[in-house]
This record gives structure tokens, C-alpha cells and sequence, in this order.
């Protein structure tokens, strides 16, 4: 079967294009109770999790209860079974009810005890407020949601323009309360978010052209849900498949246009832990291969010319890696124990980069290419300063990376960057 990893170029199906130009409240789940705070804990995957990526699944299966752990799988961001041509082919199919059912294995074979796929999609949304339905998800002891469209989790398991909860939904969030783990990945861990929840769309149209509330037909623009998502975690946006679609750009305009300080930008097959979220004693932690890279932009500025050019200076950018903690209540990166400041020795020039966003229309760019230059640049001890272009050009943007006072890297082999705290950008047209 092939399972949805959060594709980089998506529109609902059928290709509909919703604008959703409705001015919703900015804030997720609104008629529903609002909580203090939540006594459980978010496991959120920047997509593309691996079936043997045994950290995560046993994270999320130990805060499930271990041995015991009973996991409620939500795939309704796929296609339902009656959009998919293949659904009769088990080889081949891709929605909503056979990428639950792999995820339900993938449970099991790590170690729960039971994992069930929640009968909630496009082709059965009513069941979001089935009473049968619930007391499904309130026999289980976790939750998982897997990749795919965002916006269909909202169309499916939100009411109306007020972003009510369903009653599977309200169930969910009831458990979250209570101590449950809520895990995802891609769209999954996307609809964590709460209020300006981003649709979709490329690094360089969304610096060129700004974003805007709503969900486009068209893949490169900028859009975003005023009324958010679940509103699971709300100390930051999220962004996911961050490095490997090149969605730093997107992720400092979105925050920059909407006047939030902070992103949280996923990498895949890597997990953001968030403990007792939306709470003063809220935690995060990265688990898994790659990083998450945390956006500040407390003091950023922007700027547009004359000519509409759009300009930011003043943000700070931190790349967290296994293990790593960080404090949102202190904006604070706390480095694994096991890695030691890194002590720049690499005295050639930071490489050239002339695709820093990873464009869609360069057949030679390279993944994770901002990070290369970071990495480059806390590495290097002849450079306090490091620059990288974006591939299209009308115009062209510049992105500047800079060593300032409180920036440093840690190290766990003594010469790779892997954790970075407060590199300096700023972004210009050329």
C-alpha cells in the first residue's frame, strides 16, 4: 500500500479550490471548553516517519501505557475509499481506511497492545459525532493522526465556522487533558496548531507575494487558517518537512504576516515531545535522526519598498537535535548532556549557496540546504557572516546569516554544528 507522507505539492481532491476568506476567530476549537492547561503530552512528527523508526513509535507507545497501550489511529486527512481508484487493491490503495489499517500494524508491531483505526473520514464524517464512535476512542489510551491534507481534519472533525469540536474530537481533547499522549505526523502534527495554521505554499512565492487567509487550488501560494487547527500546542506555529521541502521562507513570512514571535519548524521522521502543553511548565525535547528548528522572532522588523519588495531582518534562528531540550516559557535551547560546545576550526570559505529554499523548479537542488549554510557558518572560524540566494530570481532574495554575541554550536563528534542557538537572518531582495 502506499501511505501519504505529506505531499509537498497537494490540493483537496477533485482539485477544489476553498478559499476560505471567512474572517473565523483565531483561535482553535472555539465552543468548545477551554483548559488551563493540558496534563498530557504531544508527540509531533515533521512527516515521513519511518516504519522502522523504533524511538518514536516506543515513545509514543511508552507514554501510551507501554504493554498496555491501546492506540486510536485518525487517518481522515487521506482520501476516503471513494476517491481512491485502488481501494480494492491492498497493494496499492492510499486513503483514509487502509493507511489507518498500516499504521494499526505498525502499532502492533512495535509493542501496543491494540491499535485501531478511527472510523471518522470524508465518506463518514457524521461519525465524528457517532456515540459509538467515541466510545471507541475513550476505550483508547492514545491517539495517533497521520499524514495527508490538513484541511480535511478540519472539514471532518470541526463544526462550522466557529471551529466547534465534534464529539470525537472533544473526546480526544478530554483525554489530552487527562494525561493521554496525542501523537502525528505531517498534516498530523500540523493540525496540532492553533491559531494561523498554515494550507500550503512554496518559500519563494510566499516572500515575493505574502501570504493570505485561506486554502488555494494553487500549491505555491501562502495560505493560512486564521481559526487554527486542534490548538494542541499553541507557543508557536508549526511548520513540517521544514529542511526537506525548503520551508524556512515560508515559515518566517507566515510568522512574520501574522504577528507570531515563534515557529516550530519539524523535520521528518523526527519527533517534537511536548510535555504539559499550553502550561507554564510546558517542555519540549527532540527525538529521532534529524532536528527541529526553532524560529525567533521576537525582534525581527520587516519592511516593504516602494516597489512591494518585502524585507526581514532581526530574526534568530536555533536547530535543536536528538535529545536537546528547549524551555518556551524561558526561550531557552538546552543541549543534549552528551554534546560539548563546538569550537570553530574550519578556516575555508562557507559554500556557495544559490538555492537556499530547496526550489521545486531546480532539477540539481540540494535538501536541507539553509541548514547546510547554518551548520557552514557555526563551524567556520574564519566567517561571522554567511549569505545564500534563492534559485528564482524577479526578485531574487538574500538571505544573511550572522554570528553575533550568544551565538554558539554544540557538538557530539567535535566538528559537525548540530545544535545551533541564535544565528541572526535577515532576508532582502536583491
Amino acid at each position: 500500500m502506499r501511505v501519504p507522507t505529506g505531499a509537498r505539492r497537494t490540493t483537496l481532491a477533485g482539485g477544489t479550490a476553498l478559499l476560505l476568506t471567512l474572517a473565523l476567530a483565531p483561535s482553535a476549537g472555539a465552543g468548545t471548553t477551554h483548559h488551563a492547561g493540558d496534563r498530557g503530552s504531544l508527540v509531533l512528527v515533521g512527516g515521513a516517519l519511518a516504519a522502522d523508526n523504533t524511538e518514536v513509535y516506543g515513545e509514543i507507545i511508552k507514554r501510551a501505557g507501554g504493554a498496555s497501550a491501546k492506540i486510536g489511529v485518525i487517518t481522515a486527512s487521506s482520501v476516503p475509499a471513494s476517491q481512491d481508484p485502488h481501494a480494492a487493491d491492498p497493494d496499492k490503495c492510499s486513503n483514509s481506511q487502509c493507511n489507518g489499517a498500516y499504521y494499526a500494524s505498525l502499532f502492533e508491531r512495535h509493542g501496543a497492545a491494540d491499535a485501531q483505526w478511527i472510523p471518522v473520514d470524508l465518506d463518514h464524517i457524521a461519525n465524528a459525532d457517532s456515540d459509538e464512535v467515541v466510545r471507541q476512542v475513550n476505550s483508547m489510551t492514545g491517539y495517533f493522526f497521520g499524514g495527508g491534507d490538513q484541511y480535511r481534519y478540519v472539514t471532518t472533525l470541526l463544526r462550522g465556522s466557529a471551529h466547534t469540536d465534534s464529539k470525537v474530537l472533544a473526546a480526544i481533547r478530554a483525554k489530552l487533558t487527562a494525561g493521554a499522549v496525542v501523537a502525528g505526523s505531517s498534516a498530523g502534527a500540523q493540525i496540532a496548531a492553533g491559531a494561523d495554521m498554515v494550507t500550503g505554499g512554496e518559500s519563494y512565492e510566499g516572500l515575493r507575494d505574502g501570504s493570505s487567509p485561506g486554502y488555494f487550488q494553487d500549491p505555491t501560494r501562502l495560505g493560512y487558517l486564521p481559526a487554527g487547527g486542534f490548538g494542541f500546542l499553541r507557543s508557536g506555529l508549526i511548520d513540517t518537512h521544514t529542511g526537506a521541502y525548503g520551508r524556512e521562507g515560508r515559515a518566517l513570512r507566515l510568522a512574520a504576516d501574522t504577528g507570531h514571535d515563534r515557529v516550530y519548524a519539524l523535520e521528518e521522521n523526527t519527533a517534537l515531545i511536548v510535555d504539559a502543553p499550553r502550561t507554564p511548565h510546558e517542555r519540549l525535547r527532540v527525538l529521532g535522526p534529524r532536528g527541529v528548528a526553532v524560529l525567533d522572532l521576537r525582534h525581527a522588523r520587516t519592511r516593504k519598498a516602494a516597489s512591494g519588495a518585502w524585507s526581514l531582518t532581526g530574526a534568530r534562528y536555533n536547530y535543536l537535535t536528538d535529545a536537546d531540550r528547549y524551555d518556551p516559557n524561558r526561550w531557552r535551547v538546552l543541549p543534549a548532556r552528551d554534546k560539548h560546545p563546538l569550537k570553530p576550526t574550519v578556516d575555508s570559505p562557507v559554500p556557495a549557496n544559490p538555492d537556499v529554499f530547496f526550489s521545486a523548479a531546480n532539477p540539481t537542488g540540494v535538501p536541507y540546504s539553509f541548514l547546510g549554510t547554518a551548520r557552514a557558518l557555526a563551524a567556520s572560524s574564519s566567517q561571522s557572516t554567511a549569505t545564500a540566494s534563492t534559485f528564482e530570481s524577479g526578485p531574487r532574495f538574500t538571505v544573511t546569516l550572522s554570528k553575533q554575541p550568544g551565538s554558539a554550536a554544540w557538538t557530539d563528534d567535535g566538528a559537525t554544528a548540530h545544535t545551533i542557538t541564535d544565528l541572526r537572518v535577515a532576508v532582502a531582495p536583491e
